[in-house]
């Protein structure tokens, strides 16, 4: 085959789904732009998308950290950001303003370049992810073939951005820090990629969108498919929050063992991007959570039992957590999840962090991709008789757990005897 037509069947099987959904906006949405030669109505469609993204996206994390702030405030009793603006909703953009002026140091014996540069490419990084995540039916960047493998592979650059950021910055606590960050990430993305596995043996697809159009209405969502993909949900978002080092995963800024981790040395806007990143990661793994799990941009209730348009439609819609607000709900409420733990859980210590990922998530998952390949054999299509088993089964696994978990605690919640006690079974 020519190298030229190589070329050109490439760039086919990558763009040919950014196309056809530029089509259909234009065509749903913006019918002003038909009148226009059909590249130029498309191409303004994507200009307009990626304006939308860079002007957005970057404001998620400012709301975010003064959402955990307020979050963390009410769990221990305390009102939180109160002085600056009403309620203190400003304090966060105070916050900014204060970094920007503060003193950008560089260690004198670091590699420059490689200090520069890390925080930028985390950054880019983390927002290159939300490229690929639909947020409806015709709101997206770019709608690729291969949406899940693109994001694994991007969100996989940032272990090297975290190596750099320790590596220039000449000093041990940074140093041990990126290497328990890489250790950590990569670790925890195999049980990720796992997961994920589950997902793409029940669609049989990469592309994100192709993964939410079969989740139509609460009974079609993957966590309840199957019973394998509940319980694929949990340990996903459990490595998702190791991969993102938050609490009680987050050894690599473990602050008592290592003052700030990997960027213990970096100050004013530089450590800012590394802040900003990883509020961003929280909300894009929570929304791939959310995407690949819980419908996306499907609701409760299936799609043509619903209106189609006006604002009773659009009202309907978002109270069955569909479309755009619906997958907003659903990803903020698994960011809230992630909230809550960091302020109830301690942190774990090293070899309790691996040993979760190597003992259990990484043996669970495989057990998962052969569950789901034995349940594809048996129901080889999705039908009401495949849903009611599995949430049947679901149901049953959960009593068995909480009662395992009920008698474990009630055991260990009974006080140990005292020494008239043992002085009278010591005689007996």
């Amino acid at each position: 085959m020519p190298l030229g037509l190589q070329f050109e069947n490439l760039h086919q099987f990558f763009v040919q789904s950014s196309e056809s959904w530029a089509q259909r906006f234009v065509q749903d949405h913006a019918p002003v732009l038909t009148h226009l030669p059909a590249p130029l109505g498309e191409l303004v469609i994507m200009l307009a998308c990626c304006v939308i993204f860079v002007a957005v996206v970057p404001l998620l994390p400012l709301g975010l950290v003064l959402a955990e702030r307020k979050v963390s405030a009410h769990i221990q009793d305390r009102v939180g950001p109160m002085r600056v603006g009403p309620h203190g909703i400003l304090q966060t953009l105070a916050d900014g303003v204060k970094l920007i002026f503060k003193e950008d140091h560089i260690p004198r014996e670091g590699d420059k370049f490689l200090f520069v540069a890390s925080p930028y490419i985390i950054f880019a990084c983390s927002f290159a992810v939300f490229a690929a995540i639909p947020f409806d039916k015709s709101i997206l960047v770019s709608e690729l073939n291969i949406g899940i493998f693109y994001i694994m592979a991007i969100s996989s650059v940032i272990v090297m951005g975290v190596i750099m950021a320790g590596w220039a910055s000449n000093s041990k606590w940074s140093l041990l820090g990126a290497m328990r960050s890489a250790a950590q990430i990569v670790s925890y993305e195999i049980p990720l990629g796992l997961c994920i596995l589950t997902v793409v043996m029940l669609v049989q697809s990469l592309n994100m969108q192709d993964i939410v159009t079969g989740q139509d209405g609460i009974a079609n969502w993957l966590i309840f498919r199957t019973p394998f993909t509940f319980v694929a949900f949990f340990v996903f978002f459990i490595s998702a929050i190791a991969e993102v080092n938050r609490t009680p995963f987050d050894l690599p800024e473990a602050e008592s063992e290592l003052v700030a981790g990997f960027h213990t040395e970096y100050s004013g806007m530089r450590f800012a991007l590394f802040f900003i990143a990883e509020y961003a990661n929280m909300f894009a793994v929570s929304a791939i959570a959310a995407t690949l799990f819980l419908g996306g941009w499907h609701g409760i209730v299936p799609a043509e039992m619903l209106p189609q348009a006006g604002i009773l439609g659009f009202v309907l819609k978002t109270i069955t957590l569909g479309g755009l607000l619906g997958v907003a709900i659903k990803t903020l409420l698994l960011v809230f999840v992630m909230m809550w733990l960091r302020w109830t859980l301690p942190r774990l210590r090293v070899d309790q962090l691996m040993n979760l990922c190597w003992k259990y998530f990484i043996p669970i998952s495989f057990f998962n991709i052969l569950g789901v390949g034995i349940w594809g054999l048996i129901f080889p299509k999705d039908s009401m008789l495949s849903i009611i088993i599995s949430i049947a089964v679901i149901i049953l696994g959960l009593i068995f757990t909480f009662g395992v978990l009920g008698r474990s605690l009630s055991k260990g919640a009974e006080p140990p005897p005292s020494s008239a006690e043992r002085r009278i079974s010591a005689t007996t």
